[in-house]
């Protein structure tokens, strides 16, 4: 009996270690808009931060987005395996060389925004044509449903014709605000999405709750 004891509490502390392993991945989104003059002279510096980037010890997936309908608005996502990996690409030479190069071409500072994972799946294989990432803001007092609200849309939507990627984090300093992240196979496939009674119903649920304009942006995959 006591040896069944012991090998229960080891598997309950592998199991406990696996989850902590797993929730121990942290997720960055950096907003960078260039003046619009600016867009082609800010692109090589974002792929040349971008190439260095990957080259870091902690990254398991850094992705450059630029905008579809405002091509001067880029979006750089980071998965790290956890924050002081993060912590070490910001202070990184190539990340301080990429901020003083590119800080003259930009009508706004940089904007990153650091993230725990809400619900995240393993993205499916091929290339996106679209990418779709929102800012979802909802007043402190209904975080709880919107969580609830963000995670089945998460789930929902991964089932959805051409879907390859539909991740939703959580901001760290401010656990009401949720980052939604989209990867689709094409500008089709995403307007059926948006067409979808899964979709409908989240946006239905989320006018009672939200706290700011639902901030949904189309982006292309920069290779």
């Amino acid at each position: 009996m006591f040896g069944r004891w012991i090998a229960a509490g080891l598997a309950l502390t592998a199991m406990t270690f696996g989850a902590q392993a797993q929730d121990a991945a942290f997720y960055t989104v950096t907003y960078v808009e260039a003046t619009p003059a600016s867009a082609s002279a800010a692109l090589p510096v974002l792929k040349a931060y971008r190439d260095a980037s990957r080259k870091d010890d902690g990254p398991v997936r850094f992705e450059l987005l630029r905008g579809i309908s405002r091509p001067n608005q880029f979006a750089v996502l980071g998965v790290w395996k956890d924050q002081k990996a993060f912590e070490a690409h910001a202070a990184a030479a190539h990340t301080k060389q990429m901020n003083e190069k590119i800080g003259p071409l930009l009508a706004a500072p940089n904007d990153t925004r650091q993230h725990n994972a809400l619900s995240v799946a393993a993205p499916q294989t091929g290339k996106g044509g679209v990418y779709a990432v929102t800012h979802v803001d909802v007043i402190p007092p209904q975080k709880d449903n919107g969580v609830a609200a963000v995670k089945l849309l998460s789930e929902d939507s991964r089932k959805h014709a051409d879907n390859l990627r539909f991740d939703a984090w959580q901001q760290t300093n401010r656990p009401n605000h949720f980052t939604v992240v989209e990867g689709w196979k094409s500008r089709k496939a995403f307007d059926a999405h948006v067409a979808a009674k899964e979709t409908k119903d989240f946006r239905t649920k989320l006018v009672t709750m939200t706290g700011a304009l639902y901030d949904e942006r189309l982006y292309q995959p920069v290779e």
